[in-house]
């Protein structure tokens, strides 16, 4: 498995969003996708998603088009939003029950219980969403995406709001998914792309600006001013 991205081109009538991107990213790689705001991010993950098309280039993911086989490769993709978008008012058991069904998941109260004990939510499965706190809610959404055991997830600011003990679990719980798996990781939280990543691409301006080995960069912070001041 893996994502490549040639020549990638998105346009909003006259105004560029993202402009020539070009990076392969193979299994067993976490790599920290970074940028200013209004840098291109989302508009990058949106195409690689299937949400939105490209105006030219294109996107493979283990050598097929996902604007050609949509259905097939959504089936590949575990996706974290910023938001986490939750039924709060669901029990977290209901709520990957659901989920399950929808990706229809053989098996699915094994499945579920495998992924409640991957996350550490054994303790709050029996309650509602809303009555958890931010980081379990964390834990539930990294469950949702991992709950059909795609070999792409596509996290999108999963540390956001955590406190600093949340932030250890929920990194932690994200190094443990590495093995077989690309992950796309995207932050403003430039200490957590630090621990986590192995490589970091960062655009600006709708450009990639680096595509750079994580140990090759001696002060994340200072590299990332440096390349979008």
């Amino acid at each position: 498995m893996f994502i490549e991205v040639k020549n990638l081109s998105k346009n909003y009538g006259n105004q560029p969003a993202v402009h020539d991107l070009n990076f392969r990213i193979e299994v067993g790689q976490i790599v920290g996708f970074l940028g200013p705001n209004g840098a291109g991010k989302s508009t990058t993950l949106k195409m690689l998603l299937g949400l939105v098309q490209p105006t030219s280039g294109s996107i493979t993911i283990g050598g097929k088009d996902p604007h050609e086989q949509e259905i097939a490769l959504k089936k590949q993709i575990g996706y974290l939003a910023e938001n986490n978008p939750l039924y709060p008012e669901m029990y977290v058991r209901e709520f990957l029950a659901f989920i399950g069904n929808i990706h229809q998941i053989q098996y699915p109260d094994k499945r579920i219980q495998e992924v409640i004990e991957w996350v550490g939510l054994e303790k709050e499965a029996h309650k509602k969403i809303q009555a958890l706190s931010k980081g379990y809610q964390q834990r539930v959404g990294i469950a949702l995406a991992i709950l059909h055991d795609p070999p792409i997830l596509i996290l999108d600011e999963p540390t956001s709001g955590l406190d600093p003990n949340q932030r250890d679990e929920i990194r932690n719980l994200i190094k443990s998914l590495q093995k077989d798996r690309i992950i796309l990781f995207s932050s403003h939280i430039l200490s957590e792309v630090e621990a986590i990543c192995d490589r970091v691409l960062l655009i600006h301006q709708g450009k990639l600006v680096s595509d750079s080995p994580m140990k090759e960069i001696k002060d994340l912070e200072q590299f990332f001013k440096e390349k979008t001041s």
